[in-house]
């Protein structure tokens, strides 16, 4: 079976959907029977490795990302790909060109819901805009042959707009990259640490849905004794005393060391789709802080670190207190067992694939009981 990704989330630093693409690129690798093919926005038509690049214009002001403007393009160089299935993983202009292709060809085509749409539009232009993203999301996705979204929220969200074919499939880590063996004591001395000073570290893009101010709040209330590092783009220039930052994204060996040597994650966003650093630092034997919803509080099961009230720094910074105070060693290791039996990518991606055989299978025509 020859499975082709369509998506415009793929930039050298686009985050999840090109972490959940390279994983799911190698362990098809891995298989005999199954084969890749990637088509995304590029600088010109090209192929490499079965990473194919349409030409498409650079989206200003988005950070490295290109957006297709015509559909036609795009359909046909995906029917050149000779897909037996395509998942498209944005909900903007390929998507509605994998499903003209799969129509054309058919081949049954998925939907991966990774963005809330409405949710990044409504944070940058307010929310008039709600009811119209509403429709154009159940419009979208009512096309799809199947729809698989990465949290238990994220299903809820389409289904209560109608679309009902919709499965949870959550994303995974890699388990031997970010890894507690990783620990280095010298992380503490290059920030400039003591020894005995607790490090909390927060990673990602500094965008408005991620809270950065409530972080702050939270760390001037813990003060003294209390450090949080700040890796990720677009960060606050001043920060309080005990905050630092790095100078932009780290690769991702620089995060799983600084992962595993701190002594917990602490997350303030309360609108994730999925929150994939929060597996990141679990796998990497460390507790995680995070509020009370979205699908930060799916991931942070009891006994794994603890869950604050949604905008509230104060609530945050006592659940700092609780975790560090009560074993934070011992809850990181129940962390990663956990990450290990749920979330790596090798039980992960046997499930997405069961999804990709129903729909590919042929259906079984049991005999009539009446011819026995």
């Amino acid at each position: 079976m020859r499975i082709v990704d369509i998506t415009m989330f793929w930039t050298p630093d686009s985050g999840g959907v090109r972490t959940y693409l390279q994983a799911k690129r190698e362990w098809i690798g891995r298989r005999s029977d199954l084969e890749h093919r990637l088509l995304v926005p590029g600088q010109e038509n090209a192929c490499d490795q079965g990473i194919c690049a349409q030409k498409a214009p650079h989206l200003p002001f988005g950070h490295g990302y290109r957006f297709p403007l015509a559909t036609r393009p795009w359909v046909n160089r995906l029917k050149h790909l000779r897909p037996d299935l395509i998942e498209a993983g944005d909900p903007y202009v390929t998507a509605w060109a994998a499903i003209q292709a799969g129509r054309e060809m058919n081949v049954p085509v998925v939907g991966f819901y990774h963005s809330d749409l409405q949710r990044l539009v409504s944070s940058r232009f307010g929310h008039w805009t709600d009811a119209w993203l509403d429709r154009y999301i159940a419009n979208l996705y009512r096309h799809f042959d199947q729809v698989l979204a990465p949290s238990q929220v994220m299903a809820n969200k389409l289904r209560s707009l109608g679309v009902t074919r919709v499965h949870v499939q959550p994303l995974g880590v890699d388990t031997e990259h970010f890894h507690p063996r990783l620990r280095d004591p010298a992380v503490r001395h290059e920030l400039g640490l003591n020894a005995d000073t607790h490090l909390l570290v927060f990673a990602g893009r500094g965008s408005r849905e991620k809270h950065i101010p409530v972080l702050l709040e939270a760390m001037t209330l813990l003060g003294a004794g209390y450090h949080l590092h700040l890796a990720g783009s677009h960060m606050p220039a001043h920060l309080p005393n005990n905050v630092s930052r790095s100078n932009g994204f780290l690769d991702r060996q620089h995060l799983a060391r600084l992962l595993a040597s701190s002594d917990a994650l602490v997350h303030a966003g309360d609108q994730e789709t999925f929150g994939l650093i929060v597996l990141e630092a679990m796998a990497s034997g460390i507790p995680v802080i995070g509020m009370n919803t979205g699908a930060v509080s799916e991931l942070v099961v009891p006994a794994t670190g603890r869950l604050a009230r949604a905008g509230s720094a104060s609530s945050l910074a006592d659940q700092v207190r609780v975790v560090l105070a009560n074993d934070p060693h011992g809850m990181g290791s129940r962390a990663r067992a956990h990450v290990l039996a749920h979330y790596d990518w090798n039980a992960v991606l046997p499930r997405l694939l069961d999804h990709y055989l129903a729909l590919t299978r042929p259906q079984i025509k049991w005999p009539d009981a009446a011819h026995g």
